[in-house]
């Protein structure tokens, strides 16, 4: 026994030996046998994903014929989500009942809830809705189509949209065609095919059946595809035209790398047209809808009046008091306009009036009704006002406290130093009485004496408070201005405290001058030199077809011309009732710089750049979004599984699902 047992020890020793000699060489060579295992560090995270997803297939498929279900179903090679679906998505032809559509894991589902109407060609429009589920990249202009009938059509129509007025590429708007011409089918009947535009204007019309239509843009707040409020911004395209599609041929290059062609091969593909249409969207005049916006009474004295228009102003108004008759209130109320007109504010020139907590007025104007036509109405406005502020601090005074003197304010727009094109205005903080202008004393400099002038000194015809010194001011002249104490009163009884202000004007070599000459205009026009935020710095109106400006302060300008057709000397809108397109404008391609003392003569043939190359990007704010980029690996592999895929594929053109159309 003693034998068996030491033999038994023996053995384990041997054993447990081995496995400790296992242990060390399985531990020595693990590193080898799994190199990704032995670096630790932390993740890069990978290459930068672009990639928006990609399609893969649907039921049905797409430009399937003789459709009849109401469930389709798309399928990405990744997750991904559908973006405000009931704003991004367009179907055409529109659909009574919105359908359901969701995305779900890689798919997209999409459940009629209306009846499909028989040999028609049905498209969804996904515009830039479909992104993927974790860096948003969208697919651009994702269209899916099938149809009920034989036929898929397939003709499209491509062109871009701008604002009217300064140019700028309009994403988000709708875009749609009418096969009835007739007038009456935008203001009536839903679009026939629709599309949106992207962000940077562009749009394409696709699965359009051969034909002749009428073209329109419209900003549809109400979501029923056709133009009944005018609050809805539209464009419509002067002649009908009829989609078809030529032969042409592109250019494909095949890189091996970044640096290196390999090779360059003739791509036949059919040209759709047109493609180069361009809209102007414009929104009609809003002076054609009246109504009164609001009513207040910011202090006790003043009653004010806002309308959304100037028809029918000013409104009679008649105050509802027994101690005051209602016929004639001239002598009761002083009305200030504001620039626009649509704004009235009636000083309460009697204090038995404006001492009323409240104030009850009779106001009769013109208000527009449902058919936008100006009907006489009558409201009773109450005006009321609690002043306890005042009433607060009126307490708190003892007895004997000094009351503190109202004077009447007075703003001067004189500077320190001035342009010479600038206007000397002097506005009062109320509405004055006998203003004895001989009170406003103005003397130049002369030497070291000063000098007095008399320059005429006009009210403003809307503003009872504005005064204006009308003079032409010479170059680096020094002045001073000086109204003495209770010299002014106003309508209440508060009179000015002395006032005076010295200011000099800027020498003629503190300026450049600018002369620009018009060539291809038509008719009457006007120029506009502009600022980097695009504000209007000065005008000039087209004379023997040359703009002048003149006394112009040094720097960088943009420049702007229209063709004023009316020569009422601004920018008018368009009518689609009268067929009346809005008024062109276009722009200079560059910044214009403007040096000290000297001057600059430029010919312009306005129409020698393509009007959607003119407008400077400089001044552009519909710049195209530039996503910032995320960093991922799996999606990457997973793009490089599909690699030999998109290669086969390369130079393709697959009909409805969103390819890129030639022509913009």
């Amino acid at each position: 026994m003693k034998i068996i047992k030491e033999i038994k020890r023996r053995r384990g020793r041997i054993v447990s030996g081995f496995s400790a000699l296992l242990v060390i060489l399985y531990f020595s060579f693990f590193p080898f046998l799994f190199p990704s295992c032995a670096s630790i560090g932390n993740p890069t995270g990978g290459a930068f994903d672009t990639i928006p997803p990609t399609f893969i297939r649907s039921k049905p498929a797409p430009n399937s014929i003789r459709f009849s279900g109401n469930k389709m179903e798309l399928l990405f090679d990744e997750y991904i989500n559908i973006e405000k679906p009931s704003e991004k998505v367009i179907i055409t032809p529109p659909q009574n009942k919105m359908p359901i559509i969701r995305s779900l894991g890689k798919k997209v589902l999409i459940e009629l809830k209306d009846s499909l109407i028989s040999n028609t060609t049905y498209t969804f429009d996904f515009t830039n809705g479909i992104v993927d589920n974790n860096e948003k990249n969208a697919i651009e202009g994702f269209t899916y189509a099938f149809s009920t009938g034989d036929v898929v059509d397939s003709l499209v129509v491509s062109g871009l949209l701008l604002n009217a007025e300064n140019l700028e590429p309009m994403p988000n708007i709708m875009v749609g065609l009418h096969s009835d011409l007739a007038d009456s089918a935008f203001t009536t009947l839903p679009f026939l095919r629709t599309s949106m535009t992207n962000d940077r204007g562009q749009f394409w019309i696709r699965n359009i059946a051969p034909g002749t239509y009428r073209l329109y843009a419209l900003n549809d707040l109400n979501r029923n595809y056709k133009f009944d409020q005018v609050k809805e911004d539209i464009a419509f395209y002067d002649s009908p035209i009829t989609p078809d599609f030529i032969p042409a041929i592109r250019m494909d290059t095949i890189r091996i790398d970044s640096l290196t062609i390999d090779t360059i091969k003739e791509i036949q593909y059919n040209r759709f047209i047109p493609d180069d249409i361009i809209l102007y969207l414009f929104k009609e005049t809003a002076d054609n809808t009246q109504y009164l916006s609001k009513f207040e009474r910011p202090t006790d004295r003043q009653l004010i009046f806002r309308f959304n228009s100037t028809q029918g102003l000013p409104p009679k108004i008649y105050l509802l008091e027994e101690d005051f008759p209602n016929e004639n209130l001239t002598d009761l109320f002083i009305p200030e306009y504001s620039d626009d007109k649509k704004n009235i504010t009636y000083w309460i020139t009697d204090s038995l009036i404006y001492k009323q907590d409240t104030i009850r007025v009779e106001a009769n104007y013109l208000m527009s009704d449902s058919l936008n036509n100006l009907i006489p109405v009558t409201d009773t406005l109450r005006f009321v006002w609690r002043n306890r502020e005042a009433a607060k601090k009126n307490t708190k005074k003892g007895k004997n406290s000094e009351e503190k003197i109202n004077f009447l304010k007075i703003d001067c727009s004189a500077k320190n130093i001035m342009d010479v094109f600038d206007t000397l205005k002097i506005t009062f903080s109320e509405p004055v009485i006998d203003f004895d202008f001989d009170k406003i004393k103005i003397q130049q400099k002369v030497d070291t004496l000063w000098e007095e002038r008399k320059f005429p000194i006009v009210g403003d015809t809307l503003n009872p408070r504005v005064f204006y010194v009308e003079h032409t001011w010479p170059y680096e002249q020094e002045y001073r201005i000086t109204i003495d104490s209770a010299a002014i009163y106003s309508i209440y009884g508060n009179w000015n405290d002395s006032v005076g202000t010295q200011f000099k004007f800027y020498s003629e070599k503190d300026y450049g001058n600018l002369y620009v000459k018009i060539i291809g205009g038509e008719g009457p026009g006007f120029g506009e030199l502009l600022d980097n935020s695009e504000r209007v710095i000065c005008k000039s109106v087209l004379t023997d077809e040359e703009l002048a400006f003149e006394d112009l302060k040094p720097g960088n300008y943009f420049l702007r011309y229209t063709e004023d057709i009316n020569g009422n000397g601004k920018w008018d809108t368009g009518n689609y009732a009268e067929k009346q397109q809005p008024e062109k404008v276009y722009y200079f391609q560059s910044a214009l710089t403007i040096s000290k003392y000297g001057s600059h003569e430029q010919d312009w043939d306005i129409k020698q750049i393509p009007i959607e190359k003119q407008k400077p990007l400089d001044i552009t704010k519909n710049k195209p979004v530039v996503k910032q980029p995320k960093r991922t690996e799996q999606k990457n592999q997973n793009r490089q599984q599909n690699t030999g895929r998109s290669n086969s594929m390369r130079g393709q053109s697959i009909p409805g699902l969103g390819n890129r159309i030639p022509g913009i």
